[in-house]
């Protein structure tokens, strides 16, 4: 059993859900935690809503509204991936909730940026996909190649696309950077052209982040559920 249970909020990855969390629900009741995994609007079990002006402020104020109508406190918040840009904007305007903040695998951005100003290779061809597709939404990056096949089918018949929106906000912070305890989980099974090693060096080198490594591809969610149980209980312990 962990030290104190606490309460995950999760914010997701693109192109995913709360649904992709599943292996991760039983192994927190285990450590004695709860993990709560929302979906953003037009993403998962809400992609019906998806529209074009869906953008970062959007799922920003689905995790908040999650925050204020479940009553969360002492919020452990996790980021995975573009859930980086999410947690940052939840952990500037629910400070007084959230106690520490996680991310993994996950960008980092400071007042002003935009996922494609932390990801400037992407903008172009995901430009590209958004036009020969339906208008305003990237198809999903296909899964890391080391991905077991039962997930891969798993994963690809509940990936939807991603308003481009989302990565093309710039995120404004209402009090700077934000002051809680923060630690940066890097995976290091790296994919081609890795987006992340920018924000482990960073996390590395800089004042109040504790930097941790996982033996693990960008999804351990999917991928290493128990590895990345074992670090997450590590930090909160």
């Amino acid at each position: 059993m962990a030290a104190r249970a606490k309460t995950f909020l999760l914010c997701h990855g693109a192109w995913s859900g709360g649904w992709a969390w599943k292996k991760m629900h039983p192994l927190m009741a285990q450590a004695g935690h709860r993990l709560v995994a929302p979906t953003y609007t037009g993403l998962g079990e809400r992609a019906h809503l998806a529209n074009p002006s869906v953008d970062l402020d959007t799922h920003i104020q689905d995790i908040l509204n999650v925050i204020a109508f479940e009553d969360l406190n002492d919020i452990v918040l996790l980021g995975h991936s573009y859930g980086g840009m999410v947690a940052t904007g939840v952990a500037d305007r629910a400070r007084e909730r959230v106690t520490q903040l996680i991310y993994l695998d996950a960008f980092v951005p400071r007042d002003g940026q935009s996922l494609f100003d932390l990801n400037e290779g992407g903008r172009e061809p995901m430009r590209k996909a958004v036009s020969s597709g339906d208008g305003y939404r990237i198809p999903p990056n296909p899964p890391p190649p080391d991905t077991a096949q039962a997930d891969l089918d798993w994963l690809n018949a509940r990936r939807v696309p991603m308003p481009i929106k989302c990565f093309e906000t710039r995120l404004r912070l209402e009090h700077g950077e934000p002051a809680m305890p923060r630690s940066y989980i890097y995976c290091t099974r790296l994919p081609p052209g890795d987006v992340f090693g920018q924000f482990a060096q960073r996390t590395k080198s800089e004042e109040g982040w504790r930097y941790v490594e996982l033996d693990a591809s960008h999804a351990p969610n999917v991928t290493a559920p128990e590895a990345l149980m074992k670090v997450l209980n590590e930090i909160v312990a």
